[in-house]
Order: structure tokens, then sequence, then C-alpha cells
């Protein structure tokens, strides 16, 4: 307490949605304008990049999401920061699965399914490990964040 009022409990909030999406622009942008030899990287961890079809829109969207790999696919977190409610992109994937990831140059073919109750107490050790802020992000939200594994199609 401080000054007489009590301690914030406010873990942090995600910055504003135009934020996050002119942000997410540019590092497309950049990383394409550069043939995918730079901005490989969110303040020092290992992005990928994300080619989805809109649930709404039916066109094609890259975005950057931490890289994950497992079992030759990868995972990806939908936790947009702690933020009360899943990321646009988490729609896109449910409804279209199938899904392009570009990590350095390395192009895969795969398809996205939601994590399972049971399967995410295993997975989230691997996630936390290639980025930290997942765990905070679970403290601060009361959102269960969903894991897709994403996996190769045979």
């Amino acid at each position: 307490m401080a000054n007489g009022t009590p301690a914030s409990k406010d873990l942090g909030k995600p910055p504003p949605r135009w934020v996050l999406k002119f942000m997410t622009r540019a590092h497309v942008l950049l990383n394409r304008l550069t043939g995918g030899r730079r901005f490989n990287t969110l303040a020092g961890d290992e992005v990928c990049f994300i080619t989805m079809t809109g649930a709404k829109s039916g066109r094609s969207i890259t975005i950057p999401l931490m890289f994950v790999p497992h079992e030759g696919g990868v995972l990806l977190v939908a936790s947009q920061g702690g933020a009360p409610k899943n990321p646009v992109w988490y729609n896109n994937l449910v409804k279209q699965p199938e899904i392009a990831v570009r990590h350095r140059g390395r192009s895969l073919k795969l398809c996205a399914r939601l994590a399972t109750p049971e399967e995410k107490p295993a997975l989230w050790p691997i996630c936390d490990e290639r980025y930290a802020p997942y765990a905070d992000y679970r403290k601060r939200t009361t959102r269960d964040i969903p894991i897709f594994v994403c996996e190769p199609i045979s």
C-alpha cells in the first residue's frame, strides 16, 4: 500500500488492438522485403509467419507468432498477451485449420487442431521454454488460453 491506496492487482494490459495490427503488418512486410533473412525475432525470441484463411473474409492472411517447434510441426498459443478474449486468428484456425508456416526460409504445410485439456499440462512447459511471458499471460486472464497443435499434412 503506497500513499494509502491498495496495490494494483493489474498485471498489465495488452496494447490497443490498432497498435498490434500496425506492428503485425509492419513485421510481416519487413520480413518479406528482406526475403525472410531479417525480422525473424521479436525482442530476441523466434517468430514464425503463419499464413491462414480468414474465417469471415476468405482472404489469405499472414501474421507473425512465437515459434514453438513441436514434433515436426509447431504449437501456436492464442494468448493475445493475456487479453480476456481470444485473438481474431483463433477463429480462422478453428474454421480453416490448414495453414502454411514459414520460419527462417523453411516452409511447412500444417493442419491445426486445438489441444485437448488432457494434453495442455504437457504442452505448457514447451511453450513457456520458448517464450517465457506465456506464464505471465496465463496469470493475467481468467480465460483458458488455447493452444493449437499444428501437425504436418500427410
